[in-house]
Protein backbone atom coordinates (compact mmCIF):
# COMPACT_ATOMS: atom_id res chain seq x y z
CA UNK A 1 0.00 0.00 0.00
CA UNK A 2 2.97 2.33 0.50
CA UNK A 3 4.24 4.58 -2.27
CA UNK A 4 7.05 3.53 -4.60
CA UNK A 5 10.37 5.20 -5.16
CA UNK A 6 9.34 6.18 -8.70
CA UNK A 7 6.65 8.86 -8.59
CA UNK A 8 4.33 9.07 -11.57
CA UNK A 9 2.66 12.26 -12.65
CA UNK A 10 -0.88 12.34 -13.99
CA UNK A 11 0.61 12.88 -17.45
CA UNK A 12 2.57 9.65 -17.11
CA UNK A 13 -0.57 7.78 -16.09
CA UNK A 14 -2.41 9.16 -19.12
CA UNK A 15 0.50 8.45 -21.49
CA UNK A 16 0.54 4.85 -20.23
CA UNK A 17 -3.18 4.47 -20.86
CA UNK A 18 -3.92 4.20 -17.14
CA UNK A 19 -6.54 5.82 -14.92
CA UNK A 20 -5.39 8.28 -12.25
CA UNK A 21 -7.30 8.15 -8.96
CA UNK A 22 -7.01 10.90 -6.38
CA UNK A 23 -8.41 12.67 -3.34
CA UNK A 24 -9.26 16.31 -2.67
CA UNK A 25 -7.39 17.50 0.41
CA UNK A 26 -9.70 20.24 1.59
CA UNK A 27 -7.58 20.71 4.74
CA UNK A 28 -4.53 21.94 2.77
CA UNK A 29 -2.32 19.84 5.04
CA UNK A 30 1.18 18.66 4.07
CA UNK A 31 0.80 15.85 6.61
CA UNK A 32 -2.36 14.59 4.91
CA UNK A 33 -0.81 14.95 1.45
CA UNK A 34 2.09 12.84 2.68
CA UNK A 35 -0.30 10.26 4.16
CA UNK A 36 -2.31 10.05 0.94
CA UNK A 37 0.93 9.40 -0.92
CA UNK A 38 1.81 6.59 1.48
CA UNK A 39 -1.66 5.13 0.95
CA UNK A 40 -0.99 4.99 -2.78
CA UNK A 41 -3.27 7.61 -4.33
CA UNK A 42 -2.13 8.78 -7.75
CA UNK A 43 -2.77 12.47 -7.06
CA UNK A 44 -3.90 14.84 -4.35
CA UNK A 45 -6.17 17.63 -5.56
CA UNK A 46 -5.45 21.04 -4.05
CA UNK A 47 -8.20 23.55 -4.84
CA UNK A 48 -6.91 27.12 -4.82
CA UNK A 49 -10.11 28.47 -6.36
CA UNK A 50 -12.28 28.00 -3.28
CA UNK A 51 -9.64 28.30 -0.56
CA UNK A 52 -6.06 27.55 0.35
CA UNK A 53 -2.86 29.55 -0.03
CA UNK A 54 -1.80 31.94 -2.75
CA UNK A 55 0.11 30.26 -5.60
CA UNK A 56 3.25 32.12 -4.54
CA UNK A 57 2.88 31.46 -0.80
CA UNK A 58 5.29 29.14 1.07
CA UNK A 59 2.40 26.81 1.98
CA UNK A 60 2.18 25.54 -1.61
CA UNK A 61 5.86 24.58 -1.51
CA UNK A 62 5.23 22.57 1.69
CA UNK A 63 2.36 20.71 0.00
CA UNK A 64 4.59 19.97 -2.99
CA UNK A 65 7.40 18.65 -0.80
CA UNK A 66 4.99 16.27 0.92
CA UNK A 67 3.74 15.00 -2.45
CA UNK A 68 7.24 14.66 -3.87
CA UNK A 69 8.46 12.70 -0.85
CA UNK A 70 5.74 10.08 -1.14
CA UNK A 71 5.61 9.76 -4.92
CA UNK A 72 2.19 11.25 -5.58
CA UNK A 73 1.28 14.10 -7.91
CA UNK A 74 -0.25 17.37 -6.76
CA UNK A 75 -3.17 18.40 -8.99
CA UNK A 76 -3.68 22.12 -8.43
CA UNK A 77 -6.79 24.01 -9.48
CA UNK A 78 -5.66 27.58 -9.96
CA UNK A 79 -7.68 30.46 -8.46
CA UNK A 80 -8.09 32.04 -11.91
CA UNK A 81 -6.97 31.60 -15.52
CA UNK A 82 -4.50 34.48 -15.63
CA UNK A 83 -1.15 33.58 -17.26
CA UNK A 84 0.75 35.06 -14.31
CA UNK A 85 -1.06 32.67 -11.96
CA UNK A 86 -0.35 29.67 -14.18
CA UNK A 87 3.33 30.55 -14.45
CA UNK A 88 3.70 31.03 -10.69
CA UNK A 89 2.22 27.60 -9.99
CA UNK A 90 4.52 25.94 -12.48
CA UNK A 91 7.62 27.84 -11.36
CA UNK A 92 7.11 26.73 -7.77
CA UNK A 93 7.06 23.11 -8.95
CA UNK A 94 3.48 22.12 -9.79
CA UNK A 95 3.45 19.57 -12.62
CA UNK A 96 -0.31 19.19 -13.09
CA UNK A 97 -2.87 21.98 -12.92
CA UNK A 98 -6.28 22.89 -14.22
CA UNK A 99 -8.21 26.08 -14.81
CA UNK A 100 -11.47 27.16 -13.17
CA UNK A 101 -14.64 28.53 -14.76
CA UNK A 102 -13.37 29.02 -18.30
CA UNK A 103 -15.81 30.30 -20.90
CA UNK A 104 -13.97 30.15 -24.22
CA UNK A 105 -11.27 28.42 -26.22
CA UNK A 106 -9.39 31.72 -26.34
CA UNK A 107 -9.17 31.81 -22.54
CA UNK A 108 -7.91 28.23 -22.40
CA UNK A 109 -5.41 28.78 -25.21
CA UNK A 110 -4.00 31.86 -23.49
CA UNK A 111 -3.43 29.93 -20.27
CA UNK A 112 -1.96 26.85 -21.97
CA UNK A 113 0.46 29.01 -23.97
CA UNK A 114 1.62 30.65 -20.75
CA UNK A 115 2.53 27.20 -19.42
CA UNK A 116 4.81 26.16 -22.26
CA UNK A 117 8.00 27.24 -23.97
CA UNK A 118 6.83 25.70 -27.26
CA UNK A 119 3.23 25.11 -28.36
CA UNK A 120 2.34 23.30 -31.56
CA UNK A 121 5.71 24.13 -33.12
CA UNK A 122 5.77 27.83 -32.23
CA UNK A 123 7.02 29.80 -29.23
CA UNK A 124 4.89 29.71 -26.08
CA UNK A 125 4.64 32.34 -23.36
CA UNK A 126 6.39 30.58 -20.46
CA UNK A 127 8.98 32.74 -18.73
CA UNK A 128 12.52 31.41 -18.32
CA UNK A 129 14.06 31.90 -14.89
CA UNK A 130 15.68 29.80 -12.14
CA UNK A 131 12.77 29.00 -9.78
CA UNK A 132 12.12 25.98 -7.61
CA UNK A 133 10.86 24.00 -10.64
CA UNK A 134 14.39 24.14 -12.07
CA UNK A 135 15.89 23.42 -8.66
CA UNK A 136 17.10 27.00 -8.77
CA UNK A 137 18.90 26.60 -12.06
CA UNK A 138 20.59 23.25 -11.41
CA UNK A 139 18.37 21.06 -13.65
CA UNK A 140 19.83 20.09 -17.01
CA UNK A 141 17.66 20.56 -20.10
CA UNK A 142 15.09 22.46 -18.03
CA UNK A 143 13.10 23.89 -20.94
CA UNK A 144 12.55 20.53 -22.65
CA UNK A 145 11.75 18.83 -19.36
CA UNK A 146 9.13 21.41 -18.43
CA UNK A 147 7.32 21.06 -21.74
CA UNK A 148 7.53 17.28 -21.47
CA UNK A 149 6.20 17.03 -17.89
CA UNK A 150 3.74 19.92 -17.55
CA UNK A 151 0.05 19.06 -17.82
CA UNK A 152 -2.57 21.80 -18.10
CA UNK A 153 -6.26 20.94 -18.17
CA UNK A 154 -9.45 22.88 -17.68
CA UNK A 155 -12.74 22.46 -15.93
CA UNK A 156 -15.88 22.68 -18.02
CA UNK A 157 -18.44 24.07 -15.60
CA UNK A 158 -20.19 26.93 -17.38
CA UNK A 159 -22.82 27.05 -20.12
CA UNK A 160 -20.45 29.14 -22.24
CA UNK A 161 -17.73 26.47 -22.01
CA UNK A 162 -20.19 23.77 -23.05
CA UNK A 163 -21.24 25.90 -26.01
CA UNK A 164 -17.57 26.29 -27.05
CA UNK A 165 -16.50 22.74 -26.17
CA UNK A 166 -15.28 21.87 -29.67
CA UNK A 167 -13.07 24.95 -29.75
CA UNK A 168 -11.74 24.22 -26.26
CA UNK A 169 -10.91 20.63 -27.16
CA UNK A 170 -9.04 21.87 -30.22
CA UNK A 171 -6.57 23.95 -28.15
CA UNK A 172 -3.05 22.58 -28.79
CA UNK A 173 -1.44 20.88 -25.77
CA UNK A 174 -4.65 20.85 -23.71
CA UNK A 175 -4.04 18.01 -21.27
CA UNK A 176 -7.58 17.13 -20.18
CA UNK A 177 -11.06 18.45 -19.46
CA UNK A 178 -12.54 18.05 -15.99
CA UNK A 179 -16.34 18.03 -15.86
CA UNK A 180 -17.81 20.18 -13.06
CA UNK A 181 -21.44 19.11 -12.54
CA UNK A 182 -22.12 21.33 -9.51
CA UNK A 183 -21.24 24.59 -11.25
CA UNK A 184 -22.91 23.35 -14.43
CA UNK A 185 -26.12 22.91 -12.44
CA UNK A 186 -25.84 26.54 -11.34
CA UNK A 187 -24.97 27.79 -14.82
CA UNK A 188 -27.97 25.99 -16.32
CA UNK A 189 -30.33 27.37 -13.69
CA UNK A 190 -30.80 24.24 -11.57
CA UNK A 191 -28.47 24.64 -8.55
CA UNK A 192 -27.61 21.32 -6.94
CA UNK A 193 -29.84 19.29 -9.28
CA UNK A 194 -27.15 17.10 -10.81
CA UNK A 195 -29.77 14.74 -12.23
CA UNK A 196 -31.71 17.50 -14.02
CA UNK A 197 -32.00 16.64 -17.74
CA UNK A 198 -30.31 19.91 -18.77
CA UNK A 199 -27.32 19.22 -16.50
CA UNK A 200 -27.04 15.59 -17.52
CA UNK A 201 -27.22 16.59 -21.19
CA UNK A 202 -24.44 19.16 -20.70
CA UNK A 203 -22.21 16.58 -19.00
CA UNK A 204 -22.86 14.06 -21.77
CA UNK A 205 -22.09 16.69 -24.42
CA UNK A 206 -18.70 17.41 -22.86
CA UNK A 207 -17.75 13.79 -22.24
CA UNK A 208 -18.78 12.61 -25.71
CA UNK A 209 -16.98 15.48 -27.44
CA UNK A 210 -13.81 14.91 -25.41
CA UNK A 211 -13.75 11.18 -26.09
CA UNK A 212 -14.29 11.81 -29.80
CA UNK A 213 -11.44 14.36 -29.78
CA UNK A 214 -9.10 12.05 -27.88
CA UNK A 215 -8.78 14.45 -24.93
CA UNK A 216 -8.74 12.74 -21.50
CA UNK A 217 -11.79 13.32 -19.30
CA UNK A 218 -11.71 13.92 -15.55
CA UNK A 219 -14.49 14.13 -13.02
CA UNK A 220 -15.86 13.56 -9.54
CA UNK A 221 -16.71 10.13 -8.20
CA UNK A 222 -19.84 9.85 -6.06
CA UNK A 223 -19.14 6.53 -4.38
CA UNK A 224 -17.18 3.62 -5.81
CA UNK A 225 -20.03 2.32 -7.97
CA UNK A 226 -20.07 5.70 -9.70
CA UNK A 227 -16.27 5.72 -9.96
CA UNK A 228 -16.31 2.34 -11.69
CA UNK A 229 -19.09 3.44 -14.02
CA UNK A 230 -17.18 6.58 -14.96
CA UNK A 231 -14.00 4.63 -15.67
CA UNK A 232 -15.99 2.18 -17.81
CA UNK A 233 -17.45 5.21 -19.66
CA UNK A 234 -13.97 6.50 -20.51
CA UNK A 235 -13.00 8.84 -17.66
CA UNK A 236 -9.23 8.83 -17.08
CA UNK A 237 -8.90 11.12 -14.05
CA UNK A 238 -11.31 10.51 -11.17
CA UNK A 239 -11.48 12.11 -7.75
CA UNK A 240 -12.60 9.56 -5.15
CA UNK A 241 -13.61 11.96 -2.40
CA UNK A 242 -12.32 14.55 0.03
CA UNK A 243 -10.60 14.75 3.39
CA UNK A 244 -13.57 16.47 5.01
CA UNK A 245 -16.05 14.08 3.41
CA UNK A 246 -14.11 11.03 4.61
CA UNK A 247 -13.79 12.42 8.13
CA UNK A 248 -17.48 13.35 8.32
CA UNK A 249 -18.53 9.89 7.17
CA UNK A 250 -16.20 8.15 9.61
CA UNK A 251 -17.24 10.24 12.61
CA UNK A 252 -20.92 9.75 11.74
CA UNK A 253 -20.31 5.99 11.69
CA UNK A 254 -18.62 6.16 15.09
CA UNK A 255 -21.54 8.03 16.63
CA UNK A 256 -24.08 5.73 14.95
CA UNK A 257 -22.36 2.78 16.61
CA UNK A 258 -22.21 4.37 20.06
CA UNK A 259 -24.69 2.93 22.57
CA UNK A 260 -24.39 5.66 25.19
CA UNK A 261 -26.20 8.98 25.69
CA UNK A 262 -25.03 11.94 23.60
CA UNK A 263 -26.98 14.56 25.61
CA UNK A 264 -29.55 15.03 22.86
CA UNK A 265 -27.02 15.69 20.10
Amino acid sequence: MASTDSPRTIREHLDAGDVALGVLDSAYSPTLVELYGELGVDFVWIDLEHGGPSPDAPELEHLLRAAERTGTDLLVRTPDTEPTTVRKCLDVGVRSLFLPRVESAHEVSRAVRSARFRVDGVDGDRGLASPRASRWGTVDDYVAREDRETLVGTTVETRAAVDDIDGILDVPELGFVFVGPFDLSVSFGHPGELDHPDVEAAVETVVSAALDAGVPVGGLGFGMDDVNEKVDAGYRIVNLGSTTGALASTVDDWFDGYDGDRDGR
